[in-house]
């Protein structure tokens, strides 16, 4: 499968650079805390989540003897078609599901499925294994519950940024338990290399966020750290979204080379002009990658069998 840049773009996404990049033509990229005391200082400025309607109904996950609470969002006017075990991102050291409500409910009701939020805990008060162990929580309470709580067990997963790593890893211990329940994964620009062992994950190795998250670990190349490293042989379809300007770009490619290399069915997506996040941004870029994203999903969690 070739990973060239130019066959990963939709040509139909041409016509919207200019307006995407005049949307960030006055909003320079940012960088994460760079010690614990700016850490906790982004986390105090940090707005309230937006709210949504309906509200999600709050409920603990447990599975394993541990449990995580978690957000749940059900379409409002249709039977639900499958779940999507939803992974919110921030760093591993901020953000909550709380954060996700207002893209939950809109996923929700566009696709008809019931999305489940995990609000796992943040470093550095609980670092690595703590917010995979819950991811991992959620995922198989879902595997149980899902029948009886949803009429369905058609399950997804999906994470932004931090929440892909989690993604993967979460894909990687269900595999090794012989989970086979989960139909798909959608990966939006996650980091896959905490340890520094590529050029990729070079270009972020000095962001003090990746120390908070992986704790005393004593190699960072531990593959549920970096699932990079993971072996991925086994894990279901993978949708890959990125955008072209994004740091995180050279990770996401290899990310995506050493799920093709282990079998794993890819679809990777490159958005230009746009920016780690930016499908969180009111561009048009940003549609066009969401539009794609809730196509993949109504295709793997359809009614239809």
């Amino acid at each position: 499968m070739s990973f060239e840049l130019s066959s990963r773009i939709d040509p139909e996404l041409w016509s919207l650079v200019d307006e995407t990049r005049a949307f960030y033509a006055h909003r320079p990229a940012g960088r994460g805390p760079g010690s614990l005391e700016e850490l906790l200082a982004f986390r105090a400025g940090a707005p309230a989540p937006a709210e949504c309607d309906p509200q999600p109904v709050i409920e603990q996950a447990s599975a394993l003897g541990r449990s995580v609470p978690v957000r749940i969002h059900s379409p409002v006017s249709s039977p639900v078609a499958g779940v999507f075990l939803e992974i919110p991102g921030g760093g591993f050291y901020m953000g909550s599901a709380a954060g996700s409500d207002v893209r939950n409910r809109r996923l929700a009701d566009a696709l008809g499925v019931a999305v489940v939020s995990v609000d796992y805990r943040l470093a550095p008060e609980h670092p690595w294994p703590s917010a995979p162990d819950d991811c991992e929580t959620a995922a198989l309470w879902l595997v149980e519950q899902a029948e009886s709580r949803f009429g369905t067990a058609k399950l997804a997963v999906g994470g932004f940024s931090a929440g892909s790593t989690l993604a993967v890893s979460t894909l990687v211990r269900l595999r090794d338990r012989g989970v086979t329940a989960f139909s798909g994964g959608v990966l939006q620009f996650g980091t896959y290399d905490l340890a520094a062992k590529t050029e990729a994950g070079r270009l972020i190795a000095d962001e003090y966020f990746l120390d908070a998250y992986a704790g005393t670990a004593p190699d960072r190349a531990h593959p549920d750290l970096s699932p990079l490293f993971a072996d991925l042989a086994g894990l279901p379809p993978i949708l890959i979204v990125v955008g072209r300007d994004d740091i995180l770009l050279e990770d996401n490619l290899a990310m995506a080379s050493r799920m093709s290399e282990a079998g794993v069915e890819v679809d990777l997506r490159v958005y230009p002009a746009s920016p780690h996040g930016f499908t969180g941004h009111a561009t048009p870029m940003a549609l066009a990658a969401l539009e794609r994203i809730d196509a993949w999903l109504r295709a793997r969690l359809s009614q239809a069998d």
